[in-house]
């Protein structure tokens, strides 16, 4: 598979941390600045993780402007930018632009159920605003909208700052059926087909999982492609796997808060409609980190 974008490996969800209700920034640089420090190699503002659809524009665009601008060039920042309104995301993506992200993940539009024509034009639209690359998201489980392999292949042909996907969809039909299109970079979103995607050939993973284990999903792109190291890819494989299951035992990103706050010390809140997480899933999201060594034991009796 031919190279369509210079972007590569692990890119971390980052979640949209709060306190009181409120954004909480310096909670955020600390995550970044920890990302840098372990080699992830890109993170995700204002995705799914970062609860984006309940964030207003004017958080929306504070996250964004924060997170950039304290990065500052050290790693790559993908901007969520995909809203079910065309000429909000138009202005989203145009903001991401003048403020110096470096690429923008556009999701299908949700609810509005738009036709094929809908997704052209929508796409097509923003991709005429902006220079910034562009990662189409296929998310039909959230959204309500499918957008098939053949027409991410049109778009991109169509449309040369359309240059990767993120394939969340289930199975690994759509993955394969890209690969073999070779119109995008193709990018793993489904965390518990990780492993899969990066035996399959896929350029790299837009995770949740990756901020628990951000040094094992990044080394799993270096080691665990075709014809590499299967050895050390099978013992990574092995430590993700059970993270990346506990990580969805309720609705993302409610897990991953609440593990972030027993490891890292991090608020847990999440915004309604979001629930915090319910006392059965604490104990199973406890186990799984103890025994992957993410949370100390002395710590979890406490």
């Amino acid at each position: 598979m031919s190279s369509h974008s210079p972007f590569h490996g692990s890119f971390v969800a980052l979640p949209t941390l709060f306190s009181k209700g409120r954004l909480d920034l310096d909670q955020l640089y600390a995550l970044i600045d920890f990302h840098i420090d372990v080699g992830s190699d890109g993170l995700l503002i204002c995705g799914t993780t970062a609860e984006s659809v309940t964030l207003n524009d004017y958080e929306r665009r504070k996250v964004l402007s924060a997170a950039t601008e304290h990065a500052a060039g050290r790693v790559p920042i993908l901007a969520g930018v995909g809203t079910n309104n065309t000429a909000e995301t138009v202005q989203l993506a145009l903001y991401a632009e003048e403020i110096g992200c470096d690429a923008l993940l556009v999701v299908t539009p949700y609810y509005n159920k738009p036709s094929r024509n809908g997704l052209k034009l929508h796409f097509g639209t923003i991709a005429e605003a902006t220079k910034l690359p562009i990662f189409l998201y296929n998310n039909p489980s959230r959204t309500g909208c499918d957008l098939d392999p053949d027409l991410a292949a049109e778009l991109a042909n169509t449309h040369e700052t359309i240059v990767a996907i993120k394939e969340a969809a289930s199975g690994l039909e759509r993955a394969r059926r890209h690969l073999v299109l070779d119109a995008l970079d193709v990018f793993c979103g489904e965390d518990s087909l990780l492993t899969e995607y990066v035996s399959l050939g896929a350029c790299g993973s837009i995770t949740v999982t990756a901020n628990l284990l951000p040094q094992e999903v990044a080394d799993l792109f270096r080691v665990g492609g075709p014809e590499r190291e299967p050895e050390r890819a099978s013992k990574l494989t092995a430590r993700i796997r059970p993270i990346a299951e506990a990580l969805f035992v309720e609705p993302s990103p409610v897990p991953l808060k609440w593990a972030l706050s027993r490891i890292y010390g991090t608020t847990p809140d999440v915004r309604a409609p979001l629930a915090p997480l319910e006392k059965e899933s604490e104990h199973m999201l406890e186990a799984a980190l103890l025994s992957a060594g993410l949370l100390d034991r002395e710590l979890a009796k406490s």
